[in-house]
């Protein structure tokens, strides 16, 4: 009886104009910064990192760039590009560009071995995946084998895109906390560059590629139009 009534109701107000008096469902939520930015950011990018990939695999893991205020989260958008950009030189590259490394990543010692091969779990995507044991703790959270096929970081956008945001959103590095954590407890860019590759930047050391980092998190949050904030040196 009470959806019969309802659809007399509906009927009644779709006959006097009133059809928007009945809510419709939400629209899905917009991907903050869009395509036309996107290329923006990356005019000279390899093909296969695209926007589609990126946007996907960022609604996959809901906290990404989706905590604290509008701000909070479109820096922590711009931190994160900004340091895929100078770990890929632009988008530029999709593997790790000196292949004599490719032997060296592969730690027996883990009691799953390499069953890829030996050479098999060389750097790849935006953040520059790398050993067999950070493919298998990267596969476990998206719930991907990425340890039995680790050439789906560099064949598959979506997975390519959700290896960067699962190291930000879970790796320490060499620093005290996340990427994602430094970002939304404002503790600053600086510490994201801590997190993904302090040893070798903060510190003092590597001064150049750290001006590199901060260069384009300045630029990117422009593109945006959000302010940087502060602390953006290590």
């Amino acid at each position: 009886m009470r959806r019969r009534l309802l659809g007399l109701l509906v009927a009644v107000l779709s006959a006097a104009g009133f059809a928007a008096v009945i809510p419709a469902a939400a629209a899905p939520t917009a991907f903050m910064i869009s395509e036309a930015q996107f290329n923006q950011m990356f005019p000279g990018r390899n093909g296969f990192y695209t926007y589609t990939g990126l946007r996907n695999a960022a609604q996959t893991i809901g906290a990404f760039a989706n905590q604290g205020s509008a701000t909070v989260q479109r820096q922590e958008l711009a931190a994160f590009l900004a340091n895929v950009s100078h770990e890929t030189g632009g988008l530029r590259h999709v593997v790790e560009q000196n292949t004599a490394n490719y032997p060296h990543y592969c730690d027996r010692g883990q009691p799953y071995g390499c069953p890829a091969g030996q050479a098999a779990y060389y750097g790849r995507g935006p953040i520059q995946l790398s050993w067999n044991f950070n493919y298998k703790a990267a596969g476990d959270y998206l719930r991907v084998n990425l340890l039995g096929n680790p050439w789906l970081v560099q064949n598959d956008a979506t997975i390519s895109w959700r290896t960067a945001i699962w190291y930000w959103m879970t790796q320490n590095g060499p620093g005290s906390m996340t990427p994602h954590n430094a970002m939304v407890n404002s503790r600053g860019f600086g510490e994201t560059i801590r997190s993904i590759n302090g040893s070798l930047e903060c510190n003092g050391r590597n001064p150049g590629q750290v001006q590199s980092r901060v260069s384009n998190y300045q630029r990117f949050t422009g593109i945006i139009g959000v302010a940087p904030g502060g602390n953006l040196y290590c």
